[in-house]
């Protein structure tokens, strides 16, 4: 495995288990909000910190340790350089093209939508 793409999977992995623990540390705190049972268990520091911490350690060594997701990891970051990724006047040009017709979009919508209005006023009148 090379030595980028060990890097590069391993902060994947990490902030991937990180955001599964702090979703878990949300989940949490919502159910301790709408159920009883659920606060009176979050009162310890054990099950309001730790069990998301635990989890997402867990996770983390699930995912760095296990070959074939390893295998898959590699596979997606020789994917990615693949990629030709668009020069930087390419991305503004396309950019100036989509707002260009996301404003003609808008205006013939709101013309449609002040057309008929105007002629749902006069039908109904």
């Amino acid at each position: 495995m090379d030595k980028t793409n060990s890097k590069i999977l391993t902060m994947s992995f990490a902030l991937a288990a990180a955001l599964v623990g702090f979703t878990l540390h949300l989940l949490i705190r919502i159910l301790a909000g709408a159920f009883g049972v659920v606060a009176r268990m979050t009162d310890s520091d054990v099950i309001r910190h730790g069990v998301p911490v635990a989890v997402a350690l867990v996770m983390f060594a699930v995912l760095q340790f296990n070959p074939r997701v390893l295998a898959w990891g590699e596979e997606v970051v020789a994917e990615i350089r693949k990629v030709v990724w668009p020069s930087s006047k390419d991305v503004t040009a396309m950019t100036i093209i989509v707002i260009i017709f996301v404003i003609l979009a808008s205006i013939i919508i709101t013309s449609f939508d002040f057309l008929s209005g105007q002629l749902m006023n006069v039908l109904v009148k």
